[in-house]
């Protein structure tokens, strides 16, 4: 009689050694990453503020008991301190806090999902374009990407929603177009080790293309990188939103936007504190949330970083 195999557990068959197929392999790259990464604990409280940030975002309308948008009496409900009918208060216009704070998580998530959409990609390209190819392209790429460099974001964002006008997208488009330099540099930077590197060589012998080779090898090796960047500019990028909002230069009136709630709550930070305060305490955690999932995932994912 034959020996009966015993059956692989899932556990076993992630970390197999010999793996069967590529997706096997892939399959078990994640979890190994998972499993380093869930060792590191701010990292996981700095995921936990990001999913939270996701879901209150997804169930803003169950979340939220008021109206974002409509206020009460201004009679009897303007200004009222935090309490059980209004968790973080009411401002000036008798509108709850925590309704607006809920909902504005709607928009602080579509800021950073859409900066992070437009600018990674340009960065990328810009950066595995110039240096792969080196020579002018190198020397022009990267004098531009040097002048957009030059300029503190907030600053040159300004200068762009100045130019397009106020708005929601237009201070997308803004951030997107300020946010793409730092992406650059460090595509570039990894380029420049990866193109001598021998299965490049290999794969150039054999005659692809250089966008082929550009897009198929080169960009997923400097991917990693680019991630830990982009996870580690979120805080930044909800900053520059949040200064836009405050400057009235983003998210206008009444929308629920957490820059523009503290500019509107600026007036009354002395007497009635929590006005301005709740969406500030709301950019604190979401941005100090993203950092830690930054630096988790830089623990994780950078290769140079000893494990």
């Amino acid at each position: 009689m034959s020996t009966p195999v015993p059956r692989q557990s899932l556990g076993e068959w992630l970390i197999s050694e010999q793996p069967a197929s590529r997706n096997q392999a892939r399959l078990g790259q994640i979890w190994r990453t998972w499993v380093l990464f869930s060792g590191n604990r701010l990292g996981m409280i700095g995921l936990g503020i990001v999913v939270l940030l996701v879901l209150v975002a997804i169930f803003a309308n169950v979340i939220a008991p008021y109206d974002p948008l409509l206020g009460g009496d201004l009679r009897t409900e303007r200004l009222l301190p935090p309490s059980w009918d209004h968790l973080m208060g009411t401002d000036d216009l008798a509108r709850d806090i925590f309704s607006r704070v809920v909902h504005g998580a709607r928009l602080t998530l579509l800021v950073v999902a859409l900066v992070a959409i437009i600018a990674t990609p340009i960065g990328l390209l810009v950066g595995t374009v110039s240096g792969y190819f080196g020579g002018w392209v190198d020397t022009l790429l990267m004098r531009i990407t040097d002048i957009f460099l030059a300029f503190p974001r907030l600053i040159l964002a300004l200068a762009f929603v100045a130019a397009l006008g106020p708005g929601i997208e237009n201070a997308i488009i803004a951030i997107a177009i300020t946010s793409w330099p730092p992406y650059a540099r460090l595509a570039r930077a990894e380029t420049l080790t990866i193109r001598n590197a021998e299965h490049i060589d290999a794969i150039r012998l054999q005659g692809a293309s250089a966008p082929r080779i550009i897009w198929g090898h080169v960009v997923p090796l400097c991917l990693s990188s680019v991630i830990i960047r982009v996870t580690l500019d979120m805080a930044g990028i909800i900053l520059t939103a949040a200064g836009l909002g405050f400057l009235g230069l983003g998210a206008q009136p009444p929308q629920p936007e957490w820059g523009a709630m503290i500019a509107g709550g600026r007036r009354f930070i002395i007497d009635y504190w929590w006005v301005a305060t709740m969406p500030g305490i709301a950019i604190f955690a979401v941005s100090l949330g993203f950092n830690l999932l930054g630096d988790g995932l830089r623990d994780v994912l950078d290769p140079k970083a000893e494990k």
